[in-house]
């Protein structure tokens, strides 16, 4: 069956001063309208400017847009990847308010993907756990995939790692949390599994901390990890495992995300375009308020959109026509970013004091995100 999408999509031509408006060298603002449905542009020549990814303060497990914005200094910035919002399948257990898929700034690892079942959001389509964008060591945009490597050395034993500061964890694994997992508890990493996220959590728990490359402790304070102090919590046979290891023992750990680019800031999401064509299988039915970046060829430019959309009214794109505008605008690979009530958009014109949101937020107001994109001056 071929299904033939009509995208009616019209950049708003210049002679307004509103409707493209340079906010820095290499950053424009535009408008853009798909029939009644109303968004806005920030496209970046990464030649010219840079971007990185936005994080909440410490001790916070997500922050608003703006208020990210504003805290680096940036002059634009957009929310990022879906993220663990609600646990009312699990009562007692908090949400993290972490991401679904990984994090990297700096080029350091902070995070890797969630099992696909375990995912906030819109499913993943097979393959492309740990689908990435952002831009490598030289400043250009990419999209890729990055997949954790990890082992916990002790003597001739050697268990595999399977997370790194995820919300959760794969059934029988072992996870690794440092000081970037955040103020968040812990206790979703032991619900539900790879295949289902809100089956109940296991009660085949155990935890160790190391610190000094050895072993210091057995239990899970609860609270921030601490510089310097790893925190192994594993579940099932992760568990059995971490149970045999005992205080003093040496303990070697290794973790980092692999794949073919190595990124100087990465953050995860769905993806939308590959290499100048739609992804298949995209859901053409669903509307919402929707955010997307994507990479023009050659990896030159970098294109944020959010789109208005109230879902009540099912208004908003799906994420099909989202694939087409983003292919109307420039953009060969594409990931799409969380939606509805997280989509924003914040900037800071030359001459104003701070960025301010510059779409409608479907919630009425602006979200606290997980993370989300930065584009500096």
């Amino acid at each position: 069956m071929l299904i033939r999408i009509t995208l009616a999509l019209a950049l708003v031509p210049a002679p307004p001063a509103a409707a493209v408006q340079r906010v820095a060298p290499g950053v424009v603002l535009r408008n853009v309208q798909d029939g009644r449905i109303l968004g806005t542009l920030v496209e970046i020549d990464l030649k010219r400017a840079r971007t990185g990814l936005l994080r909440p303060a410490a001790g916070h497990p997500r922050a608003r847009v703006s208020d990210m914005v504003n805290a680096a200094h940036a002059v634009a910035g957009v929310n990022g990847d879906f993220f663990d919002i609600s646990e009312s399948a699990h009562p007692g257990v908090p949400a993290t308010f972490a991401p679904d898929g990984p994090e990297v700034s700096g080029g350091r690892a902070l995070r890797a993907a969630v099992p696909d079942g375990q995912r906030f959001g819109p499913t993943a389509p097979p393959g492309t756990s740990g689908t990435v964008i952002g831009v490598d060591r030289r400043g250009t945009g990419r999209i890729g995939r990055l997949t954790l490597t990890g082992t916990v050395r002790v003597g001739r034993q050697t268990i595999r790692l399977g997370g790194l500061n995820q919300y959760a964890l794969p059934v029988g694994g072992v996870g690794l949390y440092t000081s970037a997992w955040g103020p968040s508890s812990r206790a979703r990493a032991f619900c539900g599994t790879d295949v289902y996220r809100n089956a109940p959590c296991t009660l085949q728990t155990a935890a160790v901390v190391v610190q000094g490359g050895k072993v210091v402790g057995t239990n899970d304070s609860g609270g921030p990890v601490a510089r310097g102090v790893s925190l192994l919590l594993g579940r099932e046979g992760g568990a059995v495992k971490l149970q045999a290891l005992r205080p003093g023992q040496k303990v070697r750990i290794s973790a980092k995300l692999t794949g073919r680019t190595r990124f100087r800031y990465a953050l995860g999401g769905l993806p939308l375009v590959r290499g100048g064509a739609p992804v298949p299988g995209l859901d053409a039915r669903s509307r919402s308020p929707r955010t997307a970046i994507g990479i023009g060829p050659g990896g030159r430019r970098m294109y944020l959109v959010v789109l208005d959309g109230r879902n009540e009214t099912g208004s908003g794109e799906t994420p099909a026509e989202l694939a087409a505008l983003l292919l109307r605008l420039g953009a060969r690979d594409a990931l799409m970013l969380d939606g509805g009530g997280s989509s924003t958009v914040a900037v800071r014109m030359p001459g104003e004091p701070a960025a301010t949101v510059r779409n409608r937020p479907s919630d009425g107001r602006e979200r606290s995100v997980a993370n989300g994109v930065a584009v500096y001056g």
